[in-house]
């Protein structure tokens, strides 16, 4: 059995103490555990971002001043120079929202995605609105695969340009990710989305994530959902997914713009702990969850979860550091 405990931080770097809880999260206890008989790894996520390259306007809206590509990077970059093992993944939605969407269909968002380095991502049904063709024309600028398991994109222009699955190798562990779209019909123009074929998500996911833990071995698998936090009728959403499968350890949601103030941990049909994890929209929060592996037994531990805000002040704190 697999031991999960969990120490909840809710929103790392709010308030004054930004640089100080920076160091504490980043570089000094959770590294410490990394040694000789224990790996670590940081995962670092997103959702919905929807073009939002710049910070909200100072306009008296409730979310002035936060987000913004800039400041999301310089914190990845002081995150990634901490720790020795860092994901950073997103969970659809990337682009509609703001103007650079309307003149560069996709372009500054994806190329703005591959400077940061992110490591994949899923589509969200925003990834549709320029249609099939404009969604194919954009991809070349991702330097990352989107994964999208439960989209049968055989007769369409995007044959062959996504993948279900991939894993990654950190030091002794694999990870193994895998995406997951929400129905389409409803939410997109059936022009901009014909042809493609919505696949139930719960079998798919049940026997991917069976492969990555039973046939390749993966210490952790991940689910990038755009499926959405919750619904009040039967549709299908992470929760509905954590209690219905197997084998899936991280559920990183998207689509219901959810603030979570902290991870969800549902168990699954084996019993064991899926946890959930959903982070707003537009790049205000930056998602992290940091698990530590020991090496002999295989067990993990979810050591801290929460999120950042970005802000001003997180970008100040640690330019000014």
């Amino acid at each position: 059995m697999e031991e999960l405990s969990t120490i909840n931080r809710r929103l790392f770097l709010k308030q004054a103490g930004t640089l100080a809880m920076l160091s504490t999260l980043g570089g000094v206890p959770f590294a410490a555990l990394a040694n000789e008989d224990h790996v670590s790894l940081t995962i670092l996520h997103t959702n919905d971002v929807h073009s939002r390259i710049d910070p909200f306007p100072m306009d008296g809206s409730r979310n002035q001043g936060l987000g913004g590509v800039a400041r999301r990077a310089t914190l990845v970059e002081r995150i990634r120079s901490e720790q020795r093992n860092v994901l950073l993944l997103d969970a659809g939605d990337t682009v509609q929202g703001t103007p650079y969407f309307n003149l560069f269909g996709g372009k500054v968002e994806l190329e703005l995605m591959s400077k940061l380095h992110y490591d994949a991502s899923t589509f969200g049904n925003h990834e549709f609105d320029n249609g099939l063709e404009g969604l194919a024309k954009m991809l070349p600028y991702a330097k990352f695969p989107f994964l999208t398991a439960n989209y049968d994109f055989s007769n369409t222009p995007l044959k062959g340009k996504t993948r279900d699955y991939i894993i990654f190798r950190k030091q002794d562990l694999r990870i193994g990710v895998f995406g997951l779209g929400i129905q389409l019909a409803g939410l997109v123009d059936p022009t901009n989305c014909r042809d493609v074929k919505y696949v139930d998500p719960v079998p798919i996911a049940n026997t991917l994530a069976s492969r990555l833990k039973h046939d390749y071995k993966c210490s952790l698998v991940i689910c990038l959902s755009h499926l959405g936090y919750r619904y009040a009728d039967n549709q299908v959403s992470d929760r509905v997914l954590a209690a219905d499968t197997r084998c899936i350890d991280l559920i990183i949601g998207g689509h219901t713009h959810t603030f979570m103030p902290e991870p969800e941990h549902i168990r699954n049909l084996d019993g064991q702990v899926t946890t959930i994890n959903q982070v707003g929209f537009a790049g205000i929060n930056l998602g992290r969850l940091d698990y530590v592996f020991e090496r002999t037994t295989g067990k993990k531990r979810l050591v801290t979860a929460g999120r950042y805000e970005i802000s001003e002040q997180v970008y100040s704190s640690i330019e000014h550091g």
